[in-house]
């Protein structure tokens, strides 16, 4: 018997770490609950986004080739246009898009990596891979407090799946 693998290298394999955010998250919930709360339109638009923040949805169709288009709405009434468009829906483990802002060619559109591990202890470990164009451009949104804002979606999120499985999350 002939083991054959086909050996393909990821585009994040070989990317430049001065292009790159990472911000992860170990949640209290089995790795299905966690990839259903990102996949499915009716929960997502309840944790996602930074702290005070909700997300008003003008189109939704998680799925490979399909779009999200929303606003971001800050505590002030500041609206942030967003759309990902969806490369890779793999359930349970991993989501990609490219995100940008709700327009055609836009120049800070980064590439998003959203991966599902679980633990033995039915815990998930959620990552996020932001993927910049540039490393400038990697420099101003975290000026701007974007690995502050994705930590604190990503303790919405822990709350959110720990409620769906029974358990009870910490923020932080």
């Amino acid at each position: 018997m002939t083991d054959q693998t086909t050996n393909t290298v990821s585009k994040w394999a070989s990317y430049p770490l001065d292009k790159e955010i990472v911000i992860a998250r170990v949640v209290d919930a089995d790795r299905a609950t966690a990839f259903e709360a990102w996949t499915d339109p009716a929960q997502i638009v309840q944790w996602f986004g930074p702290d005070g923040f909700r997300v008003e949805s003008h189109e939704t169709d998680i799925r490979a080739s399909g779009v999200w288009r929303f606003d971001m709405v800050a505590p002030d009434g500041t609206r942030f246009s967003n759309r990902m468009d969806f490369l890779r829906v793999e359930s349970p483990s991993l989501i990609e898009v490219d995100h940008g802002q709700d327009i055609d060619n836009d120049p800070d559109c980064f590439r998003l990596l959203v991966t599902f591990d679980e633990q033995d202890n039915g815990k998930t470990v959620v990552t996020l891979r932001q993927m910049h164009p540039t490393a400038e451009r990697r420099a101003t949104v975290i000026g701007f407090g974007a690995v502050e804002f994705g930590g604190q979606t990503l303790g919405k999120f822990a709350a959110h799946v720990a409620e769906k499985s029974g358990a009870v999350a910490t923020r932080g």
